[in-house]
């Protein structure tokens, strides 16, 4: 029998965000690998299938994470190589902000075997819910936030502004290690350029339980030095300005016989 792969993601919310097609790959499943860092959740997936293995030992202190998801890869897929039909189960959407996931199905697919990455309700689509922010409205903009400050982005302040990984921002180590005021200065530094010091933000973090709340924290964005921050917590900048209506389009668009719709002006976020 010839191994395969179904990455899948188990949503955010314990037992509530998991889709009825991954639900099945899991029971069906020869082994079950288990990306998450709740062992609420790693005993709700055993549960679920009786073979269910943490990756979790992957990680450890001061090691780079591209070396630990290294490893996750190299992990499922010997035994995909060996014939077995492999889940790897992870948080939120396996392709969201999870690298070993994208690595394996692509890794897999190049030696000739089945593999498939199934969707699941990622801490964005928690974060849209939670905050009430609509992406299509203004336009929004996903970073990961030492990226962000490693390279020249451009950004639209009109726009909501998304900085991933709040907590790891400015870490080269790569490691999973708070970072420090210092830090977040310098990123402050670089989101002046386009933002007021007292221009408000959220500091958001998905609620994992049934029984929880989301962190829905308003802020300033000078106040970031000093906040306490999660692996998890995400930077949730609202639009700056508001758009400027591209009048020579519309003029275009007019000559064609197309009725322009009238400038809409963004509503408040926070």
């Amino acid at each position: 029998m010839q191994g395969s792969i179904t990455c899948v993601g188990v949503g955010m919310m314990l037992g509530a965000h998991l889709s009825p097609v991954s639900l099945s790959h899991i029971e069906q499943a020869d082994i079950v690998f288990c990306g998450v860092s709740d062992p609420l959740v790693e005993l709700w997936l055993k549960e679920l299938n009786a073979n269910v293995r943490s990756l979790q030992p992957c990680y450890a202190h001061g090691k780079p994470r591209h070396l630990s998801y290294r490893e996750m890869v190299d992990t499922m897929l010997s035994e995909v190589r060996l014939g077995k039909k492999v889940v790897g189960a992870f948080y939120g959407h396996p392709g969201v902000f999870a690298k070993a996931p994208h690595q394996a199905v692509t890794i897999a697919r190049n030696e000739g075997f089945e593999a498939q990455m199934l969707p699941g309700i990622s801490a964005a689509d928690c974060l849209y819910a939670d905050l009430g922010i609509d992406p299509g409205q203004n336009g929004c903009q996903h970073f990961e936030a030492t990226q962000f400050m490693l390279y020249h982005k451009r950004v639209d302040p009109t726009a909501t502004l998304i900085l991933w990984q709040i907590g790891l921002a400015g870490d080269l180590d790569m490691g999973l290690t708070i970072t420090d005021a210092k830090n977040r200065q310098l990123l402050l530094e670089e989101l002046y350029r386009l933002y007021s010091p007292e221009h408000s933000c959220w500091l958001y973090e998905a609620a994992t339980t049934a029984l929880a709340s989301p962190r829905r924290e308003a802020i300033k964005l000078r106040d970031l030095v000093e906040a306490t921050l999660a692996l998890h917590t995400t930077l949730v900048i609202p639009p700056a300005a508001k758009p400027e209506p591209n009048l020579e389009m519309r003029a275009r668009l007019a000559a064609l016989g197309s009725k322009a719709p009238l400038y809409h002006q963004p509503e408040e976020s926070v």
